[in-house]
């Protein structure tokens, strides 16, 4: 294939489209986490993440399967951990089984704000959505979005 062959410039052309779509949902949501709740949306990722662990079997997330489920770094993972515990929303601790594994849970204030702010993050999205669905380029990425389901429980 050449630069210039057509399945290409369509291929290019649909990741731009998706990477727009993903950046205005997210700018969307950031404005409406930051004007509500003062969090961002990797802070309400974080907290959302880290809110979901449990005691049970593999209950608990290391560092980097947490900052692979925020889609960062773990040092960045490290340096937003680190900013949510100064302002008490988490709390870092010893495995009790390894010494040099060290926990991070959502504390009950953390647990508060991530509850006050759901709303506004479903919201928000769901306005990022439909004002997207009014763009022909994106409406048919906003399809496949919603057309997803969330998984079953176990």
């Amino acid at each position: 294939m050449t630069a210039t062959d057509p399945a290409l410039t369509a291929l290019s052309q649909s990741w731009c489209a998706l990477s727009l779509l993903h950046g205005r949902i997210e700018a969307h949501i950031e404005r409406a986490l930051q004007s509500r709740h003062d969090l961002s949306v990797r802070e309400y990722s974080l907290l959302d993440v880290l809110s979901r662990q449990h005691e049970g079997d593999g209950g608990h997330l290391q560092m980097k399967q947490v900052a692979d489920a925020v889609v960062l770094s773990q040092s960045a993972t490290t340096r937003l951990v680190t900013r949510l515990e100064d302002r008490g929303l988490l709390e870092r601790y010893l495995c009790p089984t390894d010494r040099r594994g060290i926990y991070t849970n959502v504390t009950d204030a953390g647990l508060k704000l991530l509850d006050e702010a759901r709303p506004t993050n479903d919201t928000a999205l769901r306005e990022a959505l439909d004002e997207a669905a009014r763009n022909p380029e994106l409406a048919p990425l906003v399809q496949v979005v919603e057309s997803f389901k969330a998984p079953a429980a176990a």
